[in-house]
């Protein structure tokens, strides 16, 4: 069996299932995924949370095919994007292909309506930090959301967190078991 480190950044994201609480925003993300990852050897990362969406369904369960970080520019060449690990994203995607696979974009002020922003299908707060600390740490990483909310919509009566963790907790064991078996292929072909 996989030794996933699932990680979220808050407990409700993460329903009562062992993993680790991240804390909010890229640096709290970053900090406490590398320190994870540090103390302890794992097979993948799976980083699951809410997000908020731009013309997709409340509930909406996304895989991430990228996970750009939109907070920083500079006048020379930075680090924006990380990629998942190919292996768990086919596995994911096939485990649930209802599931649209799209980047993600991480940012520390979510709807601000910043040009990476306004670009976006899918923005949330954590997943550049924790798939770049998997990258570093050299761990396979993948990141999942399901939509709470539309992009940009102030009005928190409108968001639908407890639909958006209900879905993450039913595309789970799915995602887990292929996860499972993705890894029981690899270790055959070394």
């Amino acid at each position: 069996m996989l030794d996933v480190l699932l990680v979220a950044a808050t407990e409700r994201e993460l329903d009562g299932r062992d993993g680790l609480v991240c804390g909010v925003g890229p640096v709290e993300a970053t900090a406490a995924t590398a320190r994870a990852l540090a103390l302890r050897s794992f097979g993948a990362v799976l980083h699951v949370g809410v997000a908020g969406g731009r013309g997709l369904p409340l509930r909406t369960v996304v895989v991430g095919t990228e996970a750009i970080y939109a907070d920083i520019a500079a006048g020379i060449p930075v680090l924006s994007s990380t990629l998942p690990d190919p292996g768990l994203l086919a596995a994911a995607c096939a485990a649930l292909p209802e599931a649209p696979a799209l980047p993600i974009t991480t940012s520390a002020a979510v709807g601000r309506g910043r040009a990476a922003i306004e670009s976006t299908a899918v923005e949330a707060m954590e997943g550049f930090g924790v798939l770049r600390a998997a990258a570093l740490a050299g761990v396979p990483a993948l990141e999942i959301r399901a939509v709470s909310n539309e992009i940009g919509e102030e009005d928190r009566s409108r968001w639908d967190i407890a639909g958006a963790v209900a879905a993450l907790q039913a595309a789970l064991p799915l995602l887990l078991a292929a996860l499972a078996a993705e890894s029981r292929e690899a270790a055959g072909q070394r």
